[in-house]
């Protein structure tokens, strides 16, 4: 195959390659390729990227980076085939939805805070998608997000058109009265009540985290951290103790627990 081999490659060229990838006599994996089968890698890549993002790792998020980037560039080379759009379509269209939603930098609207202009997109947003009601607006963020994202996104179209509490108090308010209710659930042994109690439980949780303007999916990331970190000294504590924790007793462990939490 003839193909020109460079120092320096750009965006056309890697355009380029997995056209060439997905082309009879290129990589028989790459053309077995479909939109789902790679549907996991999206997200892989995703996170990957997050993870470069927390450790401030400037290297690897460039290399992660070009990795999200082949993913956008193979679906779009895979519509290509299909005659339906291409690479160029992409841009166009993330192009012309950030000049329309950017009408104070591109266009003659006066703004006078960040709070203007995320209102400012809101509103073109539904007008652009066609969405009358907020419900619309709701029903429109996507099923695939993690569930506290999805729920603080949902809790924040609500609260545009004022369906909100007044301030934290009625949302822990809410939280305890949400939580009294799945106690109620499991004292009664109501399967399918405790899991919908649970859930309202977790959507709660979100609110307060919201009213306390903390990222809950970010807090929970921490907390796993945490645990794993309290739990690892915890074992090493045991360990040197002399203690078997697959036979040690709950108040045992308790105690190791609480001793590494003062020392943390």
């Amino acid at each position: 195959m003839n193909f020109e081999f460079k120092s320096e490659y750009k965006f056309d060229d890697l355009v380029e390659i997995v056209k060439i990838l997905r082309a009879p006599g290129g990589c028989p994996w790459d053309m077995e390729q479909t939109h789902k089968s790679i549907r996991s890698d999206v997200i892989e890549e995703t996170y990957e990227v997050i993870e470069a993002i927390d450790n401030e790792d400037t290297e690897l998020l460039k290399e992660e980076l070009g990795d999200l980037m082949l993913q956008v560039v193979m679906h779009s080379q895979m519509e290509t085939e299909q005659s339906n759009f291409n690479i160029n379509d992409v841009c166009d269209g993330i192009c012309k939805k950030l000049i329309i939603r950017h009408p104070h930098v591109f266009g003659d609207v006066n703004v006078n805070s960040t709070a203007d202009v995320l209102k400012n997109w809101d509103d073109i947003k539904m007008k652009t998608k066609s969405q009358k009601t907020q419900t619309q607006a709701m029903q429109s963020v996507s099923k695939s997000l993690p569930s506290l994202m999805r729920s603080t996104k949902i809790q924040k179209k609500a609260a545009k058109v004022g369906f909100d509490w007044e301030n934290v108090d009625g949302a822990v308010d809410k939280l305890y009265e949400e939580f009294e209710e799945l106690k109620e659930a499991i004292a009664n042994n109501d399967k399918a009540n405790q899991y919908e109690e649970l859930g309202d439980v977790l959507f709660s949780a979100v609110n307060v985290a919201r009213f306390l303007d903390i990222d809950s999916e970010r807090a929970l990331y921490d907390a796993c951290d945490k645990f794993t970190d309290r739990f690892s000294k915890v074992e090493k504590l045991a360990t040197e103790r002399g203690i078997d924790m697959k036979t040690a007793s709950l108040s045992e462990l308790d105690s190791l627990w609480d001793e590494v939490k003062i020392y943390k």
